[in-house]
């Protein structure tokens, strides 16, 4: 299994071995329940939806009630997605999936989404400077000339200008698995996640960093 779906709780500090302070997100990850099993004979590819986080019955259409009473699941989850198998996974519909699946593993890639800032101007947005603070100026935190000459006459595209700031889906990608506390379904990751308290995460497996323990990872063997 290559991940599940968790929110983020916030963000406090641990000590290592030597004593060190560690700022780490705490994730609450899973459990996750199996609503559908893709298979490569009726589907193409093998993989896994999973459900996360409990929903009130009269929030779900029919449609979806149906399919959750089909695999078993008696509590219907506001968020689904698919992850792909893993050689020698084995999964049926109705299968619970907690953080165990992260035993052994030293970094994660964690996707999430920023938090919404509105609509800002290019001094927030793009971290421009600004025009003078002084000597009578007008133009303190505009975005200044966007024209060009009479050729070609048109604002070219991609112009930084103000608009919509955040609310994007970003990935974090190696992000170091401080510790995992299995009987509260937590994961501690060093540094932050996207996304505000109580956002939906995504957390995989790291592609980029090979798997070691999570011990050796906090004492920095990596």
């Amino acid at each position: 299994m290559q991940g599940l779906l968790g929110k983020k709780i916030g963000m406090t500090q641990v000590f290592n071995e030597r004593g060190h302070s560690l700022p780490v997100t705490v994730l609450e990850v899973g459990p996750c329940v199996v609503v559908q099993l893709k298979t490569r004979n009726t589907d193409g590819y093998d993989a896994v939806q999973i459900g996360f986080d409990d929903a009130k019955e009269s929030r779900i259409t029919k449609s979806a009630m149906g399919r959750f009473k089909k695999a078993g699941v008696t509590v219907p989850k506001r968020f689904l997605k698919e992850f792909n198998l893993e050689d020698g996974d084995a999964f049926k519909q109705g299968d619970s999936i907690s953080v165990s699946i992260f035993d052994g593993v030293s970094h994660v890639d964690i996707t999430g989404i920023t938090k919404g800032r509105g609509f800002t101007g290019v001094v927030k947005r793009h971290r421009m400077a600004g025009g003078p603070k002084t000597h009578g100026s007008g133009s303190h935190r505009r975005v200044g000339s966007i024209g060009q000459c009479s050729y070609p006459a048109r604002v070219a595209k991609g112009q930084r200008m103000p608009g919509h700031y955040g609310h994007v889906t970003v990935t974090q990608q190696n992000l170091k698995l401080v510790g995992i506390k299995g009987e509260d379904n937590v994961l501690l990751v060093r540094g932050a996640v996207p996304g505000p308290d109580g956002g939906l995460v995504v957390v995989r497996k790291s592609i980029k960093k090979s798997a070691v323990s999570v011990k050796a990872c906090s004492q920095g063997k990596t």
